[in-house]
């Protein structure tokens, strides 16, 4: 910090007659009454220059006292780097960074892809409805095999819990008390998302939006949340996990692999016309727990760098070949109009892109630790981690509270209500981005509580907020 001097002392003038004279010195001291520099006013005349003029003594012009500096407040650059710099001398050192900013990836994927691929039409009585590019853009289906990363989440979801288990055990927790803890995480915002938005969908109608707009964002504010329900299903079988993990190691994974490619094979085969229609849900268990068994093996040490290069390889090729000679569905996720999907339930396509991603992010651990000793990417990971739920809640809140204020003014705006029929309706997209983020941002700061413990609410609030939850539940689903 720069130290400001102080003001100088102001010189002083002494002379025989008088005391010390303070203040700033004249240029020019004359007159009868006035004290000479040379001496008192009796002294000698001053001498006359060659001209007749009397030539006077002047003093030097005073030294103006510096006016002190005022403090700068730090600009928003030097705010950033000091708050990442302080989150990142807060963080433990056993902090696995890895991990933390795989899930990170993960996360984010879910808002950029509901985001890209969720388009709008707008009918003739200004109501929004569900559209989207994938159904006649299909050369876009490759940017989902980057944008489905649930195999990574699932991959770091066992390798948290394992890790998270096994000190819970050593601490002396039982395991039902450490699953409820784990699950009324996952609860608090879902209960807090379905809450709000039941008592918004009625405020809404009321201001004259159309029902099937409300219905069309109900069906997008649910849409990411089943997951939470396979989540929570599958970390309560997190104590088998372990066994089989310990037991089999990395292998652990492939019996789920194996009946995902036997009810595939039923469903698609050439028995397809005799199955029944809910087969297909038998591939919901397994299809999303293989990457979680994945990660519990790699936590308890049991999958290294050659079984990694294994699910990077092996999972690459069975992708390409199911592509190629299987004719699955090049697109990671559900295309309007489509009899098959690859997400609802999982097919093989979704476990051997799974294989493939958790192979590379085993492989690439120690670099990304690595780049995340840095604090300026460490910072954003660490804060998206804090907020994961609420990402994952409430991003589609954001698109929405973005299109129906302008459906209803403006009507068909480029990429946001027009039809997601062309490529310049997604650049165009891509441009509403950026505002999308922003919109989540502020509705994050308002609903990130719901993440923390409900201090202070009472019991008839949490009952009024599941009946209103469960309310708007079976209005999403078209039950009310």
């Amino acid at each position: 910090m720069t130290t400001v001097p102080r003001a100088l002392a102001p010189e002083s003038v002494t002379g025989p007659a008088h005391g010390p004279v303070t203040g700033p010195i004249p240029e020019t001291v004359t007159g009868p009454a006035a004290e000479s520099v040379t001496g008192p006013a009796s002294g000698p005349a001053p001498r006359l220059a060659a001209d007749g003029a009397s030539r006077t003594a002047t003093a030097p012009a005073p030294v103006p006292a510096p006016r002190p500096r005022r403090k700068r407040r730090p600009g928003p650059r030097a705010a950033l780097r000091a708050a990442a710099r302080s989150i990142d001398a807060r963080t433990p050192a056993h902090r696995d960074r890895a991990i933390d900013g795989l899930r990170a990836f993960a996360l984010l994927t879910v808002p950029a892809g509901h985001w890209l691929v969720g388009g709008f039409t707008l009918d003739e009585g200004g109501a929004l409805h569900n559209a989207s590019p994938l159904s006649s853009l299909a050369g876009l289906a490759p940017a989902s095999w980057v944008l489905q990363t649930l195999g990574i989440f699932f991959l770091v979801g066992g390798y948290a819990s394992a890790l998270s288990l096994r000190r819970a055990a050593a601490g002396g927790v039982a395991t039902g008390a450490w699953l409820r803890g784990r699950l009324v995480r996952l609860g608090r915002p879902v209960l807090g998302v379905t809450a709000v938005w039941a008592a918004l969908a009625s405020l809404l109608y009321a201001a004259g939006v159309p029902e099937a707009t409300l219905r069309t964002g109900a069906t997008l504010v649910i849409q990411p949340l089943w997951f939470v329900g396979v989540y929570a299903v599958i970390t309560a079988l997190t104590p088998y996990c372990l066994r089989a993990a310990d037991r089999m190691g990395a292998w652990a994974a492939a019996p789920l692999l194996g009946a995902v490619a036997v009810v595939d094979f039923l469903r698609y085969g050439p028995y397809a016309d005799a199955m029944p229609s809910w087969l297909s849900l038998l591939n919901l268990l397994p299809g999303w727990m293989f990457a979680y068994q994945l990660g519990a093996s790699w936590a308890g040490g049991r999958l290294g760098r050659r079984a990694a290069w294994s699910l990077l390889l092996g999972g690459t090729a069975l992708f390409a070949a199911l592509l190629v000679f299987f004719h699955y569905p090049a697109s990671m996720v559900g295309v309007p109009g489509e009899a098959r999907t690859n997400s609802h339930p999982p097919s093989l396509l979704v476990l051997a892109l799974a294989a493939a991603q958790s192979g590379a992010a085993i492989l690439l651990r120690d670099r990304i630790a690595a780049l995340l000793r840095r604090p300026a990417l460490w910072a954003p990971v660490v804060v998206i981690n804090l907020c994961a739920m609420t990402i994952l809640c409430w991003h589609q809140t954001a698109m929405l509270t973005t299109a129906v204020p302008l459906a209803s003014f403006a009507g068909h705006v480029p990429g946001l209500t027009t039809a997601p029929e062309t490529v310049g309706w997604v650049l165009a997209r891509l441009a509403w981005l950026p505002v999308f983020a922003l919109v989540l941002m502020a509705i994050a700061r308002l609903t990130r509580r719901f993440e923390t413990p409900w201090t202070g609410v009472t019991g008839a609030l949490r009952a009024v907020a599941a009946v209103l939850a469960a309310g708007f539940g079976a209005f999403a689903l078209g039950l009310a």
